[in-house]
């Protein structure tokens, strides 16, 4: 059996934020507690969103301290401060950070505990208070699925929460509020989109659903990335990337991840990386070794990459795929190895045996040995 999981609204398009007070009433918002990031505090954004809420008679209050990987803190802070102001909404303004955090401190507010006990698959018994999700990032796809991500600090792992009641009840998807992200971000965020789609094509539980938002979603991240990295003020590009981040959620939230967010994970949780970049740069490497479990699935993705596969085998195809990937990721200036961001070897076992436990790996194509995993990792080294 297959489900098939998405918020109730999804707003995209130019000045489609213009909408969010509106949003909040209808959904009974009446003090919302407004959950974003410094950067975004400062570049006025998040003031934006709050007149925006303000203008509608929703009363705000505003939570900046999400770090960049959320951690189990962070989620407790901002939800002693939504009890403390008796709010009734949540708004996150923000990418993958302050959304992942918003959902963290959603599940607390209706559900009570530690958000550590909601570690795994529909672990919740509750349903969140109303949630309106701003994105401004092309990436992660927080805002439209049912995935969150938090840091354990103590254990130095992400933990991977599993569980619909953490989809938002509104995702918001406004170009605009994405034209200030500076072009290592688009790059990270926009391959970090590349790594959701390819992932739920090869997952073991996709369906024909899932299959064709992700391989749109491959289609149009290959055509406007390098030019949303190259002009940031390119609105088609932005706009077009907005809906290939979503389609990619769209895919993943139903058909589930693989090993590279498996092993992702393990690196931004030990060594405080940046979850777009260490996708990007496993993407490549982990799909080589999946390749014999699908190939003429990764021959579809160089199709929809722009590639001509005419008078190939299915395996050349694949490995035109790969190449595809690498190309894609050098042009927007992704570092070219872990090495670069510190990983070292003497590591790598306890980083393989976390990412064997991460749930993301049970849907990956090919099986993988606690070996294979760390030859994985030394090859992206």
């Amino acid at each position: 059996m297959n489900g098939y999981f998405i918020p109730t609204v999804n707003l995209m398009g130019v000045g489609c934020a213009s909408e969010v007070g509106k949003q909040a009433k209808i959904i009974g918002g009446t003090k919302a507690l407004v959950i974003t990031d410094k950067p975004l505090v400062e570049i006025g954004i998040t003031d934006k969103i709050v007149k925006l809420l303000n203008n509608e008679g929703v009363e705000t209050v505003i939570f900046e301290g999400v770090s960049p990987n959320p951690t189990v803190k962070n989620v407790e802070d901002g939800f002693d401060l939504y009890k403390k102001e008796k709010c009734d909404i949540i708004v996150a303004v923000g990418g993958g950070s302050p959304i992942d955090c918003s959902k963290g401190i959603g599940l607390l507010a209706t559900n009570g505990g530690s958000i550590k006990d909601y570690e795994g698959l529909d672990m919740s018994k509750n349903a969140m208070p109303p949630f309106i999700a701003v994105n401004t990032t092309a990436g992660t796809a927080s805002e439209m699925t049912r995935f969150t991500i938090i840091t354990d600090t103590d254990r130095h792992v992400k933990m991977a929460i599993v569980d619909w009641h953490v989809t938002p009840t509104v995702s918001i998807n406004d170009p605009e509020l994405m034209v200030s992200m500076p072009a290592s971000l688009t790059a990270a965020t926009g391959m970090d989109a590349l790594t959701h789609a390819v992932e739920a094509y090869v997952s073991t539980i996709a369906t024909p659903v899932t299959d064709s938002a992700a391989l749109k979603a491959i289609e149009l991240i290959s055509k406007y990335l390098r030019p949303a990295v190259a002009n940031g003020n390119n609105l088609e590009a932005r706009d077009k990337m907005a809906y290939a981040e979503f389609m990619a959620g769209m895919a993943f939230n139903n058909a589930s991840l693989g090993n590279v967010h498996a092993m992702a994970h393990q690196l931004g949780g030990f060594y405080d990386l940046p979850h777009g970049v260490c996708n990007a740069i496993l993407l490549p490497h982990v799909e080589t070794f999946n390749m014999i479990a699908c190939p003429e699935r990764f021959a579809d993705i160089a199709v929809a990459m722009g590639e001509n596969i005419e008078g190939l085998s299915v395996v050349e195809a694949a490995d035109l795929a790969m190449e595809s990937i690498k190309r894609l990721s050098k042009d927007v200036d992704i570092p070219s190895g872990l090495k670069e961001l510190g990983v070292k070897e003497e590591d790598l076992p306890t980083l393989a045996d976390n990412a064997l436990k991460d749930a993301c790996g049970l849907t990956n194509p090919r099986i993988a040995s606690k070996n294979d995993i760390i030859q994985i990792y030394k090859n992206a080294i």
